[in-house]
């Protein structure tokens, strides 16, 4: 039974065939890697394609805004939180297989990157070590098509199945797909549920040496151990990057609250235990006059800004 004036989307939640956990006003900083971030209206794991195609189509008939939450590795959600409804991809999503015959991963989404990494590892198969220690699901992975400047996930999806309000399931194969730096021509409310993964057999201390090299130069260079979004601008076109620019400006260890420029790479900003996400925004744009005054250059970010007005 419903209350008597339930909204549409209060009724559906609430409907016990309704395959899904809601949570009301779930604070987003639990979900992501940020650990910042106020609530959203409603945070909802869907556990089938039913659960999250009826969801879907509620928040668009009664302009509801929605987004699809992985780990939240590369968020930066406003501090008033999201108005709208967050949907985490789960049971149904969260499984993979492996084709021995063909080489291949089939994984749902919701999958751990580095799940994948490591089962690849442990089968000795090649391809995914440029992935070690990368946070996030496959679907987000896909989306922003993680990777770096020589070796990105694009490069590995033989086929990618996505749903669509408009256009409803849909499977491509990956060559289909445009792959670019940190970017693919997904449409934004394009889903990707799953992806089929190519892989080879190698020498199991080839792929260990490679692993353990990529992990090193990440621990060694990125602040791994301190809540971040990773990277916060993409790598501007030149020889320079955004963190060697920002170090140029001497912006490494600015400070604005709670909010870091990491003395390790100038491209992190961390929190250091309390900081707000108004404070994160603050250094962003810091960083952007800086680098503009003295280069020239607009960096883009690469972060994504959840409820935020402008």
């Amino acid at each position: 039974m419903t209350a008597r004036h339930a909204s549409p989307l209060q009724s559906l939640l609430v409907d016990n065939q309704f395959d899904g956990d809601v949570y009301a006003n779930e604070p987003l900083s639990r979900h992501t890697t940020y650990r910042i971030g106020g609530p959203a209206r409603f945070y909802v794991r869907v556990g089938s394609i039913s659960a999250l195609s009826k969801l879907v189509e509620v928040c668009n008939e009664h302009g509801i805004d929605w987004l699809i939450l992985g780990r939240g590795s590369n968020l930066l959600v406003s501090d008033q939180g999201f108005s709208g409804v967050a949907i985490s991809l789960g049971r149904d999503f969260r499984s993979y297989k492996v084709d021995e015959e063909q080489n291949r991963f089939l994984t749902g989404a919701g999958v751990a990157l580095s799940a994948i990494v490591q089962e690849a590892f442990r089968r000795n198969y090649a391809g995914l070590e440029f992935a070690v220690g990368t946070p996030g699901t496959i679907g987000g992975a896909l989306r922003m098509n993680a990777g770096s400047r020589n070796e990105w996930i694009g490069s590995r999806v033989l086929s990618v199945t996505t749903f669509s309000p408009r256009e409803g399931l849909r499977r491509r194969a990956g060559s289909d797909i445009q792959w670019g730096y940190r970017c693919s021509s997904f449409a934004p409310d394009e889903i990707v549920l799953e992806c089929e993964l190519s892989v080879e057999q190698a020498d199991p201390f080839y792929i260990r040496g490679k692993m353990e090299a990529n992990l090193a130069r990440r621990k060694q260079t990125q602040p791994l151990n301190e809540p971040s979004c990773g990277s916060v601008f993409k790598n501007p076109e030149g020889d320079l990057s955004a963190g060697a620019l920002i170090e140029r400006c001497g912006l490494k260890g600015t400070r604005i609250g709670g909010a870091e420029i990491s003395t390790v790479h100038g491209n992190f900003i961390i929190n250091t235990g309390d900081a707000l996400a108004s404070e994160v925004r603050q250094l962003i744009e810091l960083i952007q006059t800086k680098v503009k005054e003295q280069y020239g250059i607009e960096l883009t970010p690469e972060v994504q800004f959840i409820g935020f007005d402008a």
